[in-house]
């Protein structure tokens, strides 16, 4: 294992950051496309495994696996450059503004969004066989998740509104410190590693990923769920997605720059 010391690793995540500015509009939906769709189906195969073996432990403990690959095939998620593109205009490095920060963003969104509904409908279809039956423990299972996790929000007002923002907070946390682990080592192993504790546990914690309620959602919706598309949008992914980008960013990303990058002068002792 080759170890990478903060100030260097912590220098690559800028670069990446102003990188994916500049990146092609095709190159940048492609890859959050792909990212959402995998990430999508890594949800799925937890769900399935949590129902097949009775224990959300052992389906926490695989979850990773889908955002390993998307990781290691360089796949965009919004969670990620939430964390990473903000760098690189406080920064200041050359071309990037803020317009060009919104444009990842905004683009991100979409490529991840048309990747998660995408498996959306391939699982819903397979579970169903072309939707000519019943999808089963699994279909009622996510379907439950959809409605406990808006309408069980809204039955709380502002309270369960705030609640969503912080469990996005709370799940971009660790995300965005997996994105950041697999930043301190040359060696595929390790950043699997590093990769796989935080995500394990913002996903056994139940903690709100934007993403993966990309998928879930509108996969429980197709599945019967007793909600409506205003009720993800107000009580999900709005809030989750705020709450994503104040925890990568806050918690993450410009902690480790402040300190890493822009660092203080020693102290002067008599």
């Amino acid at each position: 294992m080759a170890y990478i010391e903060p100030s260097e690793f912590v220098t690559k995540m800028v670069d990446s950051g102003e990188s994916k500015v500049y990146m092609s509009t095709k190159d940048t939906l492609i890859r959050a496309f792909m990212a959402g769709a995998i990430l999508g189906l890594a949800a799925i195969f937890a769900i399935t495994v949590a129902i097949k073996t009775g224990s959300p432990l052992i389906g926490a403990i695989l979850f990773p696996v889908g955002f390993i690959m998307l990781y290691l095939m360089k796949f965009d998620l919004l969670t990620g450059v939430f964390t990473l593109v903000p760098l690189a205009l406080i920064d200041k490095r050359p071309g990037v503004t803020f317009s060009g920060v919104m444009r990842n963003w905004g683009l991100v969104f979409v490529g991840n969004f048309a990747g998660a509904l995408t498996t959306a409908f391939f699982m819903s279809f397979i579970l169903t066989y072309g939707y000519s039956i019943d999808g089963g423990a699994i279909a009622a299972k996510v379907s439950a998740i959809g409605e406990s996790r808006t309408l069980g929000y809204q039955e709380h007002g502002v309270a369960g509104w705030l609640t969503i923002f912080v469990r996005g907070m709370l799940c971009n946390w660790m995300v965005s410190m997996g994105v950041v682990g697999a930043m301190i080592s040359t060696s595929a192993g390790s950043k699997m590693a590093a990769m796989w504790m935080p995500v394990m546990l913002f996903f056994f914690m139940g903690f709100e990923h934007s993403i993966v309620n990309m998928f879930l959602f509108p996969f429980s919706m197709i599945m019967g769920g007793e909600f409506t598309v205003t009720d993800y949008l107000l009580w999900n992914e709005l809030p989750t997605a705020l709450g994503n980008l104040v925890g990568g960013f806050l918690l993450v990303g410009l902690p480790l720059y402040l300190t890493h990058v822009r660092t203080s002068p020693e102290r002067q002792i008599a």
